[in-house]
């Protein structure tokens, strides 16, 4: 009984830390919808939505998301886990309220449109920073007492990735229910209310974090009162870093458009009806792929491990991005057929980089800079979807527009060869994770700047006085003090 309590308190904090990544997905799920629905209030092209303006506000928050992540992920390691997760959840808060409430001098479009583009950026800094910070500290709690080892992936992937998978999907229901409830005559309501309830979950995750401590792995290892030794860490990471970030970069870039425009795709396909219960009804289906992938692949990971399952997806979905492309227009034709086959691709890019992305970046690195590694590598995956929100669009356009079969496909086409690229980087540069792997890299790490002339006791918080280490090592202050005053 007392080891199942350990193991729910344990499992109960990876979640406490991950599940506002929930907030991630929402944000930018429903600003698809409502962007269709301020297309829909005010027109488009001159003296409405113009085409700028609606790609700005589907892509701003990505700009806002890599600010976050970069700035929070330095704060992370030097200001505390703690501090950045409950920076994040009040930042998000306070920024979906604010980006319901827009609204421009004289109640003029433009003025409004500009602060809603200026809250979803501000917005997308609090969401940033819950990667650097809540993600990273899940990680760490993952290999607390009372997780198994052959779980420790599993409970990462199901509190941080599948999270932000669920975030998709409400992001997609949400508008539907409340066009259901107020109908086409209070559209303004529905978009709205579509943004306001992003306040929500993250007021409900900022009380449930009050009473956190920071994690025992940070406390141990951390170098918050110490010096960062960059060059040192540079030499020995960046070949992991700049594969792992390479990867989430192409991943993003195909992913996060495909999430977005999932509406304007389905649009095409049932042939331009105007109903927007069948719009996003369709949406909410396709969204709905992502979650048995990532839920699924979630036990694959601990099975196959981080780089063998994410290889696995991406050659999955580029295969099946492949089989769009060559019988689209058979598809296009059974409406029930084409959300399948989307839905599967995107939940094979889920099943593989999509959960195990956030594993590799999390435990691939030292806790003395897991926020920063974790954060830089976040950082450029957002660089790559908030330059794939753009260029989107541009590839429709070259292959032919959005009425013709190949504008439809050719996207397809490009995210299946990067999906097969992406499988390559990870097998020549991303190193197999193992189990306790942190618990490992951290004394390696510790032996490494030893090694360097590093001194190794100043890291840690004060209040700690004891450090285990998976090799059985320990290391006590009192061990430290007579080091120090034997050098002396």
């Amino acid at each position: 009984m007392a080891e199942k309590k350990v193991a729910l308190s344990s499992i109960s904090l990876i979640f406490a830390c991950g599940t506002a990544l929930f907030s991630d997905g929402y944000a930018n799920n429903v600003i698809g919808a409502v962007n269709t629905l301020l297309e829909r209030i005010y027109g488009t092209g001159s003296g409405g939505i113009t085409t700028n303006y609606s790609t700005t506000l589907s892509s701003v928050a990505f700009a806002g998301t890599v600010v976050g992540m970069l700035t929070f992920g330095y704060l992370s390691d030097k200001a505390g886990r703690k501090f950045g997760m409950m920076s994040a959840t009040g930042i998000v808060a306070i920024f979906s309220g604010l980006s319901a409430a827009s609204s421009g001098a004289n109640h003029s479009l433009d003025g409004m449109l500009a602060m809603l583009i200026a809250c979803r950026f501000l917005l997308g800094i609090g969401v940033g920073a819950e990667y650097p910070c809540g993600s990273v500290a899940a990680s760490e709690q993952s290999e607390e007492e009372g997780i198994a080892k052959n779980s420790q992936h599993r409970w990462l992937v199901l509190a941080t990735n599948t999270m932000i998978d669920v975030g998709f999907v409400i992001g997609a229901f949400v508008p539907l229910v409340l066009y259901w409830i107020f109908g086409d005559n209070h559209l303004r309501a529905v978009w709205r209310l579509s943004l306001g309830l992003g306040v929500v979950p993250a007021v409900a995750v900022f009380f449930w974090r009050l009473r956190m401590e920071e994690p025992n792995r940070y406390k141990r290892d951390s170098m918050k009162h110490v010096r960062i030794p960059y060059r040192l860490i540079i030499k020995r990471y960046w070949r992991g870093l700049f594969g792992i970030s390479l990867v989430w970069f192409i991943y993003d870039f195909i992913t996060y458009p495909f999430g977005l425009y999932s509406s304007t795709v389905t649009n095409a396909v049932t042939g331009g009806n105007s109903s927007l219960t069948v719009v996003f009804g369709w949406s909410v289906v396709i969204n709905l792929f992502y979650i048995p992938g990532t839920v699924v692949g979630a036990f694959f990971v601990d099975l196959l491990g981080p780089k063998v399952t994410i290889i696995t997806g991406l050659l999955a979905q580029a295969v099946i991005g492949f089989i769009m492309s060559g019988l689209y227009t058979q598809l296009s034709q059974h409406i029930g057929a084409f959300a399948v086959v989307y839905g599967i691709f995107l939940s094979f890019g889920e099943f593989g980089p999509g959960n195990c992305l956030g594993v590799l970046g999390a435990k691939s690195g030292p806790t003395a800079v897991r926020g920063q590694y974790y954060g830089f590598a976040a950082a450029v995956g957002k660089i790559g979807a908030f330059i794939g929100t753009w260029v989107f669009p541009i590839i429709v356009t070259d292959f032919g527009g959005s009425s013709s079969p190949k504008g439809n496909t050719g996207p397809f086409w490009v995210g299946s060869g990067l999906a097969i690229l992406s499988a390559i980087v990870v097998y020549f540069f991303v190193t197999p994770l193992d189990h306790d792997g942190m618990k490992k890299e951290d004394a390696k790490f510790r032996e490494y700047l030893e090694a360097n002339g590093f001194d190794v006791s100043l890291m840690g918080l004060p209040e700690i006085e004891t450090v285990s280490y998976a090799e059985g090592q320990e290391i006590s202050s009192a061990i430290k003090d007579t080091d120090s005053e034997t050098k002396v």
